[in-house]
């Protein structure tokens, strides 16, 4: 995705900074001072290593962190990462993406950690104990249904357990199907119940 949208933006800066931390601040110095809109992408250990070793005010940078901590160092939530990244960079907020390899599909929050689905993705919010126990909000791990593929199902069961900042699915509805076991639920039959359709 972002090697597409490096391609499409045509701009000489726009690249990969793998490990190229000097490269990439001095970079981002010239953008600002041009003030060209810019947008900063990356998993979450390399952004907070780089702000803390390249801190600087970013007026025209979007920043857009995708997660990823798992075994980097200690986790922390996603509110104690977005105030480190926006007082290294003088942020009023920062912009998260969330998805993972199982999925087809990612969820987008353009502040506040509150996030949107595109209106083929569901997320249940389920107690810990008891995986069939759903809610609409509060604490729990997440279920995602990803009916992005009409020929098949994608699911997860995340133990992303919810807290203070709640995982807001604004542009879709939640549904539970019950007494089915989703990995062998196919998605047009899926996508029929859904939407109270016959199957195709």
């Amino acid at each position: 995705m972002v090697k597409e949208l490096i391609e499409k933006s045509g701009h000489p800066s726009s690249g990969f900074y793998l490990n190229e931390t000097e490269a990439l601040a001095e970079t981002l110095k010239q953008l600002e001072s041009k003030k060209q809109r810019t947008l900063l992408i990356g998993v979450t250990f390399a952004l907070l290593d780089f702000a803390s070793s390249h801190p600087q005010p970013l007026q025209y940078t979007t920043l857009i962190e995708t997660g990823g901590m798992k075994g980097r160092a200690v986790e922390i939530t996603r509110e104690e990462v977005h105030t480190q990244l926006k007082n290294a960079f003088h942020l009023p907020a920062i912009a998260s993406e969330y998805g993972m390899t199982e999925l087809l599909s990612q969820a987008w929050s353009k502040k506040d950690g509150l996030f949107e689905c595109p209106s083929w993705m569901k997320v249940l919010v389920r107690e810990e104990e008891d995986p069939l126990t759903v809610k609409q909000s509060g604490s729990g791990g997440l279920n995602i249904i990803d009916l992005a593929n009409i020929d098949s199902l994608t699911t997860a069961n995340c133990d992303c357990f919810l807290g203070a900042s709640p995982f807001v699915a604004a542009s879709s509805f939640f549904f539970f199907l019950p007494n089915i076991s989703l990995p062998y639920f196919t998605a047009r039959a899926a996508i029929a119940w859904l939407y109270k359709r016959p199957a195709l």
